[in-house]
């Protein structure tokens, strides 16, 4: 990544002039699909033949409050941000215009828990796992992600070289995301980790000095590191929790029969570089962090 001055620079300036468990893919990614279900054909999935949440109408759920890079200003409907962009993108593919989307708000627990969903598909940096497709559809992933430690200047963990380093840390996470699976996996501090409900609460907590490092996803950290809690720095990047990438997609209903189609439409905008183009235009600032061994 680059520093967090040219962050501001370059990305900040766009998100604060409109008003987040993650390196950007390669720009040659050609990472195999992830998600649930085959791609629709062309016909089969026109909006006309789409059996949606409000018929004629594609509904996107997301969580409340969404910050950047992934969305500016709390407001999805904008378009702007990675993942707003991405979900427009979608629904451009799918062949439903602007006017056409309709937002719903959704805590991250609700979207991937069990049962009948208010959205078509939800797009808040879930990560892909086996566990959760036991409850919910992914689509093919949208984007290729890396969970960060960031800490406060002034904590014992600042000068972490390793994960070794971080073994008597207290950490925390928001509550069900992979970020709190990179500690208990990957880190393993002796400490047991703290577990927020939102990335607000534990940014609070971070500052409070009640843990001493805080793990996101790296364009997340960037954007706390950069323009939120500007006494607080990058720790480094951490392993997978297994020897894949990690990887963001859009959750769907179990079974839903919109799966293959939204797939199709992200192979699509991965095939004709249009993830790639979204990732440099919203993501770009998200190179070079170190990653702990």
């Amino acid at each position: 990544m680059r520093p967090a001055n040219l962050f501001i620079a370059a990305g900040l300036a766009g998100v604060l002039a409109a008003a987040a468990g993650c390196a950007p893919a390669d720009e040659n990614d050609t990472a195999a699909p992830a998600g649930s279900g085959s791609a629709g054909s062309a016909a089969a999935c026109a909006p006309a033949q789409l059996k949606t949440v409000a018929q004629g109408k594609l509904t996107v759920g997301t969580d409340d409050p969404v910050y950047p890079p992934w969305f500016n200003d709390n407001k999805p409907e904008s378009g702007e941000g990675f993942e707003a962009a991405v979900a427009y993108a979608v629904a451009t593919k799918l062949g439903y215009t602007k006017d056409q989307v309709a937002w719903t708000r959704v805590t991250f627990n609700n979207a991937i828990a069990p049962g009948p969903k208010t959205f078509d598909f939800d797009i808040n940096e879930f990560s892909i796992t086996a566990e959760r497709k036991q409850a919910v559809d992914f689509s093919s992933p949208y984007y290729d992600v890396t969970q960060t430690v960031i800490a406060l200047k002034s904590s014992k963990i600042a000068g972490a070289k390793s994960l070794a380093d971080l073994k008597g840390a207290k950490l925390g996470a928001q509550v069900g995301t992979t970020s709190y699976r990179s500690i208990t996996e990957i880190v393993k501090p002796s400490a047991e980790p703290s577990v927020y409900n939102n990335n607000d609460d534990a940014k609070k907590a971070l500052q409070n000095g009640q843990i001493d490092g805080l793990v996101v996803d790296l364009p997340t950290a960037f954007y706390i590191t950069g323009a939120e809690i500007t006494d607080a720095v990058i720790i480094g990047q951490l392993p997978p929790t297994t020897g894949t990438p990690e990887q963001f997609g859009l959750v769907l209903d179990k079974g839903s029969k919109l799966t293959g189609c939204v797939s199709g439409a992200v192979d699509a905008l991965r095939a004709d570089g249009t993830l790639q183009k979204l990732q440099q235009q919203w993501l770009s600032a998200t190179q070079g962090a170190p990653t702990l061994a």
